[in-house]
C-alpha cells in the first residue's frame, strides 16, 4: 500500500500555501505562479544545483538556499524577492557573461536564450566585472550539431539529459572552477563519438547558444523541450 506524503502549510511571500512533504519551495512556487529564476534546472531531469539564481530567504535561516533543491517544512516563511536576493542574482548573471562569450547579437540563440531573458527580465544593464574574453574550442565534427564553450555556462543539462534519459552519457564535464569544460567521449571530437546517437536531446535543453543545429543564422535557433516532460512521465509510469 503506497503511503501519501503528507501535507505542510507554509508561506511564500506572504501567502498561505500547502505542498507535500517531498515537495521543493520552487516546485510550489511554480504551483502558486510565484517566479524564482533558474537556468540548470528543468522538469524532468535531476536537480544539480549548480546555478544558484533560485536561492531563496527564509525566516530564521541564516543562509540561503537553492529553491530547486530544498524541501518545504511546516510553518516556513520564505521570501523569494527581497533586494538582497536581487542583488546576489544580478551579480550571478554578470559573472556569467564575464566569463563567457555572450555577444547576443551574434549567436544564433538570440531572442530564443533563457541567460538573455532573465538578464532582461530582472533588470541587468550593465556588467560590472572585466570581461575574461575566454578563446575555447568550438567543436563542428559533428554532422548535424556544433559545440561552442566559449557561450557555455556549465548547467549540466546536455551532460543530465544525455544520461538519464537517452542512456547513452556522451557528455561529461572535465576540469575544475573556470577550467571546467562539457566534453564528449573523455574530450574527443564530437564527429568521432560512438556514444553519441544523434537525437538532439542535448541541443534542445541547452538553455544559450552553446549547443546548436548547423545552418542556423543568428537568431533562429529555437530550442523544443516538449520531448523532455513526456519520456520522463513515460518512465515514471513504466517504472510504478
Amino acid at each position: 500500500m503506497a503511503v501519501r506524503s503528507r501535507v505542510k502549510t507554509l508561506k511564500i511571500d506572504g501567502r498561505d500555501v500547502s505542498a507535500n512533504e517531498d515537495e521543493t519551495i520552487l516546485e510550489i512556487a511554480r504551483e502558486n505562479n510565484i517566479f524564482i529564476p533558474t537556468l540548470c534546472q528543468l522538469d524532468g531531469l535531476s536537480v544539480p544545483g549548480a546555478c544558484r539564481l533560485c536561492l531563496v530567504e527564509i525566516a530564521g535561516w541564516k543562509r540561503l538556499v537553492p529553491a530547486c533543491a530544498t524541501h518545504v517544512e511546516e510553518g516556513m516563511e520564505v521570501f523569494t524577492d527581497t533586494e538582497r536576493l536581487r542583488d546576489y542574482r544580478k551579480m550571478i548573471l554578470e559573472l556569467l557573461f564575464s566569463e563567457g562569450n555572450h555577444v547576443c547579437a551574434v549567436c544564433v540563440s538570440n531572442g530564443h536564450c533563457e541567460l538573455q531573458a532573465l538578464a532582461q527580465r530582472l533588470g541587468m544593464d550593465h556588467v560590472r566585472y572585466p570581461n575574461l574574453q575566454p578563446v575555447r574550442m568550438v567543436d563542428m565534427t559533428h554532422e548535424r550539431f556544433v559545440v561552442d564553450r566559449n557561450r557555455c555556462i556549465l548547467c549540466t543539462r546536455c551532460v543530465r539529459v544525455c544520461d538519464e534519459i537517452e542512456g547513452a552519457h556522451t557528455w561529461d564535464v572535465r576540469g575544475r572552477g573556470i577550467d571546467a569544460r562539457v566534453i564528449t567521449d573523455l574530450a574527443t571530437p564530437w564527429g568521432d563519438s560512438t556514444t553519441c546517437t544523434s537525437c538532439g536531446k542535448c541541443v534542445n535543453v541547452c538553455p544559450v547558444g552553446a549547443l546548436v543545429e548547423k545552418g542556423r543564422p543568428v537568431g533562429e535557433m529555437v530550442k523544443r523541450r516538449e520531448f523532455l516532460p513526456y519520456l520522463f512521465n513515460m518512465r515514471e509510469v513504466k517504472s510504478e
